[in-house]
């Protein structure tokens, strides 16, 4: 594989020598770079960097590509730890629909919401489910993702959840970029299953999470806990079931009402719990004492006029927070990290440091990949982006409608459109 040499870059931004796990509290603000830098990358991982008042001189490698990035920003890629690519066709006519005054409940009563995209994964082809991910996949990568977790959950039946957990497997298997396969069954109760909630999740314990374990289609098991969706005991019950398969829990946690997700989460061991709208100070005493990441998904928030989650409130209170885009075609049809950042600038009051380090390292912690991705550290994968000629790393977020991006690198090779 070639090796890469990028030199005079304004700033490499995320440079930490050791792989950390996470930052918390007023560390988020702490944003290690080096100005005037040059970074070095051998057989698809980051092998060096450095000031360039300190340029050791190896261009002596062979089959040295070397890049001059005078007044550019180069910036790991963004991990993305909550999405949910795979679906078929969109939703824009619900979009329409809330426009008009129509809540996003009424809207699924109608069977809208995710049971229109649950028939829609229904009458699609597992071949057509992976082309249209991928147009998706190939999208967030330009705008410089470089990680992502991509959750089920639109199937809501055995066969349509073991097809939508396939098409995630082959986009694992091309060895793109780190992928974690995330299986929610227990998004919504499907038609068939209205007024029989314990038969349905009786068919999640009891034939989906066997089969999806035989197939080693998931790395993790999620849950919507929700008012009118999936309670609290609920909600314990499938992550318990899934950790004996050995799926680690994430919870759609406290989105549209406070419903015990986030102590749920907590209790079960949770690698994260996320949305957190409804978020209160009891659940942030409960997160304070635990391994659970609180992940913010500003683009949902946004998109359906959501109160806002207190992640200004939880970083005060010395918590770690991550963003992902929860891109899916119902409340988030974004997958653009550089927007999220944007919205975690001016709706939460976060500072461009806190947002970068949510963006990636703390992301890198809420999909189990810190070790890989998140950082510029010698060793991690070479999943990083430049960017045009700006002033800084702030004018990312401050330029909220630019695209900024020049080139993004995946394992150490320039990716095109």
């Amino acid at each position: 594989m070639q090796k890469l040499l990028i030199k005079n870059i304004k700033t490499l931004v995320q440079v930490r020598e050791e792989a950390i796990e996470k930052v918390s509290g007023k560390d988020m603000a702490v944003l290690p770079c080096i100005h005037n830098a040059w970074l070095a990358v051998d057989n698809g991982l980051i092998a060096d960097f450095g000031s360039m008042d300190d340029f050791p001189g190896i261009t002596d490698w062979k089959n040295l590509q070397v890049i001059d990035a005078t007044g550019k920003i180069v910036m790991p890629c963004y991990v993305d730890s909550h999405t949910h690519i795979v679906y078929a066709g969109n939703r824009e006519q619900e979009f329409v629909d809330r426009i008009n005054g129509l809540s996003y409940e009424e809207i699924f009563k109608r069977g809208g919401g995710i049971l229109n995209s649950a028939a829609r994964v229904a009458n699609a082809t597992e071949d057509q489910l992976f082309d249209e991910a991928m147009i998706r996949l190939k999208e967030v990568i330009a705008q410089g993702t470089g990680a992502i977790e991509i959750k089920s959950g639109y199937g809501l039946s055995t066969e349509a959840e073991l097809k939508m957990l396939r098409v995630i497997k082959r986009i694992k298997d091309l060895n793109l970029l780190p992928v974690k396969a995330t299986f929610l069954g227990a998004h919504a109760l499907p038609q068939v299953y209205k007024e029989n909630k314990a038969g349905y999740l009786d068919l999640i314990i009891e034939e989906m999470l066997p089969k999806i374990a035989e197939e080693k289609l998931a790395d993790y098991i999620d849950i919507f806990c929700e008012r009118g969706y999936f309670t609290a005991e609920e909600t314990e019950r499938v992550l318990l079931a899934g950790k004996k398969y050995g799926l680690k829990g994430k919870v759609h946690a406290e989105q549209m009402s406070h419903s015990g997700g986030i102590q749920t989460g907590v209790k079960c061991g949770a690698l994260s719990v996320d949305h957190l709208e409804y978020c209160n100070d009891e659940d942030i005493e409960a997160l304070k004492n635990s391994a659970t990441m609180p992940t913010v998904l500003p683009g949902a928030a946004f998109f359906v006029s959501l109160p806002l989650p207190p992640a200004r409130k939880m970083i005060d209170a010395g918590l770690p927070v991550a963003f992902a885009s929860d891109f899916n075609p119902g409340t988030s049809p974004s997958g653009n990290m550089n927007f999220m950042m944007s919205l975690g600038c001016v709706q939460y009051k976060m500072t461009p440091e806190e947002t970068i380090n949510a963006c990636t390292i703390n992301a890198a912690y809420a999909m189990d990949v810190v070790h890989e991705v998140g950082s510029i550290t010698p060793g991690k994968k070479a999943n990083f982006f430049i960017t045009k000629e700006i002033s800084s790393y702030a004018f990312i977020p401050y330029s909220f409608g630019s695209n900024l991006i020049e080139t993004v690198f995946l394992n150490g090779v320039e990716q095109t459109s």
